[in-house]
């Protein structure tokens, strides 16, 4: 582990440089942005305001943060649960070792939400963990009536804190998928759990070690969360209503059949920049299945 010098007196540029070094040393493929990140978070900066100041020098308590935080980096905890907020879709979200970090590639649900006509007047976000999903969905569509639900209450609290930061108007309901939601809706979306159990054993530890397991595991084959979905969505969709989810790399046949065996139509995928299967769309019929 890296031993940074006491505090003489280090100024901005200096310590993010000094991070830099450290991070690349160690491995760490982001090191500059992470290095960035954190000095710029310590000093209660923007990027641009570290960059235009980055002549400044740290406090002796912002040092002590940012020491801190290199440490905790070098250890494999990832930057955005160090500073505690992640970039997603057009904002920045609260996050916590209670929910999954958005990822990049969950935005493509938002993108296949604005590609859907008419605009939905009501949206459902099953697992919203942080809340990135529905909120970012409130922002694009503000006409329509939210409700999200988690079965994590600690992972309802920092939605709910990212819906009142965003100003956007939520309903947030704990709950086991569907077991506590009543109604119907024109757009159900979800990012659930859909690593399989063995692969859950070969996760990096960035992810395993930090991201909450319920939000992972997906069960034996990872398709758990999506049968539930198949069998039990007609029952909260308008007919004609759309469902748009986020799969696993290697799972767009198996979600594919399921949905239609659970009398889904225009079921279609969508892949992310890597070329890979990550986004399932289909349309209900009102069908009630069983």
């Amino acid at each position: 582990m890296t031993v940074y010098p006491p505090y003489s007196g280090i100024n901005l540029n200096s310590a993010r440089r000094l991070l830099t070094r450290n991070f690349e040393t160690a491995g760490i493929d982001s090191a500059a942005l992470d290095a960035r990140m954190i000095v710029a978070f310590a000093a209660g900066l923007s990027h641009a305001d570290l960059l235009a100041r980055g002549t400044e020098f740290l406090t002796p308590e912002q040092f002590d943060a940012v020491t801190d935080m290199a440490a905790r980096r070098l250890e494999g905890e990832p930057v955005d649960m160090l500073i505690g907020r992640k970039a997603f879709w057009k904002d920045d979200f609260i996050i916590s070792k209670d929910v999954l970090s958005p990822r990049p590639e969950t935005e493509g649900i938002i993108e296949a939400a604005l590609k859907g006509l008419p605009a939905p007047e009501t949206i459902l976000d099953l697992g919203t963990g942080s809340g990135a999903v529905i909120l970012s969905l409130g922002r694009e569509f503000p006409a329509a009536a939210l409700t999200a639900t988690d079965i994590s209450a600690p992972a309802l609290d920092i939605a709910g804190q990212n819906a009142a930061r965003l100003g956007v108007d939520c309903r947030f309901i704990q709950s086991d998928w569907f077991a506590a939601v009543d109604g119907r809706f024109d757009l159900i979306v979800s990012n659930p759990p859909y690593i399989t159990d063995a692969a859950m054993k070969t996760l990096p530890a960035e992810v395993s070690g930090f991201d909450p397991d319920l939000a992972l595991r997906g069960g034996p084959d990872g398709l758990a969360p999506y049968r539930l979905m198949a069998a039990q969505a007609h029952l909260h969709l308008t007919p004609g209503g759309g469902l748009i989810l986020e799969i696993g790399f290697d799972q767009g046949r198996a979600v594919s059949d399921l949905l239609r065996q659970g009398g889904f139509t225009d079921v279609a995928i969508i892949k992310d920049l890597a070329g890979h299967d990550r986004i399932i769309t289909a349309l209900s019929l009102g069908v009630i299945k069983a």
